[in-house]
């Protein structure tokens, strides 16, 4: 027996397509049979890699007498955050203004109107540690609903309106000056954990957009010394490469162990960029190890990349990744004690709630000779293969795969790695080709051969900045034009045009009782962050000033907080970066080996305030920056401007590399 989300694609709805709960997709059937009947809606929120979601599931949505009594007292809609992250964010705030928490799984009791009025994360099946149990939930929730059902409307008709997010803020009368971003830098100093490297405390998530942002601002030593920290730790998979989401703990040793494909695009970024500023390699090789797994594990056959890996494995939270020293010793043989020194694994263990003496493997001892190094993991890998997996999330989202072809284009134009390029190429024409209907609208999540859903903002934003870097590591004009279609679409569908910035829904989309505007860079950029960089370094490539306006109109609604709050606005604070100072526009003609010597040094190191365009010059171009720009006597030739004023243009890489300087 099956309930109707076995008709949809999402992994994680289909997980509940056998509960005896009649579980209904969030859309029009679902909302209809509310008001028709005047029941409340219970939206349960989840994703497939979430551990306490698979725990609610088997505790309460697959028993036959709760699944009764939520069949009987409300209409019961199951949600996928990752598909529906307008939902989620909405009743998220909901919950957090009501009970000053959140999480998932996310539980909220809606009004046929729509209207959050009572909500929670998990409930256990029994009451225990204080809290009441789901059972309890679902009739303390039924009975208001029968006998103060009017009071409850009437709160939350004065709840709605604030559930805007940043849609109520207005534009800032404060100047947006350099300043800001040296308060900035100022508090995320004050906030950082010398120790351990990052910001905050347990649990410890990493901050990508936040080291990008001191990187592009030359501030180095926090970021270059939090990637370190993380890249000696257990939260990266020393064995398979990859990040695990977040550590339990302040030394990034213990992790949750799912791995989700924005958090590892996003570091991905972070560890090249670390790697062109400092030469050290071994951030080179964290972010070589993290595309690699990217493209070993998540790949999928029919396009693009899968969303996420389970944390657990058969039920058990990182199965798949730890060791006993027994098992290091039985699999490594003459190996073993070079990798049990390197991995700072103990007969004790670290991992306290995995078996007996299981180690989450670190990199905090001397580390074997290359050849050394690399035949460990090539053999734990292999023996990790035969163990039980964790399960995979395989739908294809737009944003997340945007990520990911940013950080594959980025890193290999700056590392020399074709294949890298030819596998960002082979994304953006997945997502171009199979997540736009025939009208040419971009739509947000795809698999088992369907795609579906109005993309948002933040697929529309990351896809615009993505396809710049693809356009900058290629010379592709293709790309280019792709993104100024793109980017006109945003502006016409997203902007908020009376009080600026931009709506996380598009103008036409089905409408929820706000629309929002979600502001936090973590732990992926906001939507209007990443519109606001894609618009302005689109901007910088073009000299359009319909696009910079759009964006600065973001800036101003959220500079000052950002200044403050840098731990939570790294995207932004990189835009308003760009925005407030001088930005170099390189324009690269000739013939393609002619141009490589020129090449070689502009992306030889992190260049955050520069665009770069190039191609063979002479002829027309999509590319406003290229109009004009002519080879030197059949060989190549630089051009290096500033609000398109050129210097004389240069031939050779030493001339180019002072002009740079």
């Amino acid at each position: 027996m099956t309930n109707a989300l076995a008709r949809e694609t999402s992994p994680y709805l289909l997980q509940h397509q056998h509960n005896p709960v009649d579980w209904l997709p969030w859309g029009e059937e679902a909302l209809r049979r509310a008001r028709e009947a005047d029941r409340p809606l219970l939206v349960s929120i989840g994703y497939s890699s979430c551990h306490w979601c698979h725990v609610m599931e088997r505790e309460s949505f697959e028993d036959a007498q709760i699944a009764a009594l939520m069949n009987e007292r409300f209409v019961c809609i199951k949600v996928d955050r990752e598909e529906r992250p307008d939902v989620d964010a909405l009743y998220m705030e909901a919950v957090q203004a009501m009970t000053g928490q959140g999480g998932w799984p996310l539980n909220v009791f809606l009004t046929p109107e729509q209207v959050p009025f009572f909500g929670g994360t998990y409930y256990p099946p029994q009451p225990r540690h204080g809290m009441p149990s789901w059972r309890q939930v679902l009739l303390a929730v039924s009975e208001a609903w029968t006998t103060r059902k009017e009071e409850i409307r009437a709160q939350g008709e004065r709840m709605a309106p604030r559930l805007g997010g940043g849609a109520l803020l207005r534009p800032s009368e404060a100047e947006m000056t350099p300043l800001e971003l040296e308060a900035a830098v100022d508090n995320l100093r004050a906030q950082f954990d010398s120790v351990q490297g990052g910001w905050g405390r347990a649990p410890k998530f990493p901050a990508a957009s936040v080291i990008e942002f001191l990187l592009a601002r030359d501030e180095p030593a926090m970021a270059l010394y939090t990637l370190r920290a993380m890249a000696g730790g257990g939260i990266f998979d020393h064995v398979g490469g990859g990040f695990h989401r977040y550590t339990v703990e302040r030394s990034w040793t213990v992790p949750h162990f799912e791995k989700m494909l924005y958090d590892n695009a996003l570091l991905a970024r972070a560890y090249l960029h670390g790697y062109q500023v400092s030469g050290d390699e071994t951030l080179r090789r964290a972010c070589e190890q993290t595309l690699d797994w990217a493209l070993r594990e998540m790949r999928v056959d029919d396009g693009g990349f899968a969303s996420a890996l389970d944390a657990d494995t058969e039920g058990v939270e990182g199965a798949t990744y730890v060791w006993t020293v027994a098992e290091l010793r039985a699999v490594l043989g003459p190996d073993a004690p070079q990798a049990l020194a390197w991995f700072g694994a103990t007969e004790e263990g670290n991992f306290p709630e995995g078996p007996p003496g299981a180690n989450v493997l670190e990199s905090r001892g001397p580390e074997p000779e290359p050849q050394t190094r690399e035949r460990i993991r090539s053999t734990l890998l292999a023996a990790r293969a035969a163990r039980p997996q964790p399960g995979l999330d395989d739908k294809r989202l737009t944003s997340w795969n945007a990520l990911m072809i940013a950080a594959l284009a980025d890193a290999g134009a700056a590392l020399g790695r074709a294949d890298y390029v030819r596998e960002a190429v082979a994304t953006a024409e997945f997502v171009l080709g199979r997540l736009r209907t025939p009208d040419g609208r971009l739509l947000r999540t795809y698999n088992n051969g369907t795609a579906k859903l109005d993309a948002y903002l933040e697929d529309h934003a990351f896809l615009l900045e993505a396809l710049l870097v693809l356009y900058e590591a290629t010379f592709d004009e293709r790309w280019f034009t792709e993104a100024y279609t793109l980017a006109d679409a945003l502006v016409a569908r997203f902007a908020d045009r009376e009080h600026g910035g931009f709506f996380s829904t598009a103008a036409d989309a089905a409408p929820l009782i706000a629309r929002r505007k979600d502001l936090e860079d973590a732990p992926i950029p906001a939507g209007g962050s990443s519109a606001a960089f894609g618009l302005l370094r689109l901007a910088a490539l073009t000299g359009a000033a319909e696009l910079e306006e759009p964006a600065v109109s973001h800036l101003r609604l959220v500079h000052e907080l950002a200044s403050r709050h840098p731990t939570a606005f790294g995207h932004l604070l990189q835009a308003l970066d760009f925005h407030l100072h001088p930005v170099r526009e390189v324009a690269l003609v000739g013939p393609e080996d002619a141009r490589r010597a020129l090449e070689g040094v502009y992306r030889s190191t992190l260049r955050p305030r520069s665009v770069l365009a190039g191609g063979p010059g002479g002829g027309v171009s999509a590319v406003p920056l290229l109009e004009g720009r002519r080879p030197l006597d059949g060989g190549a030739a630089a051009y290096v401007c500033r609000q398109f004023a050129c210097r004389a243009p240069v031939r050779e890489a030493r001339e180019l590399e002072e002009l740079l300087a």
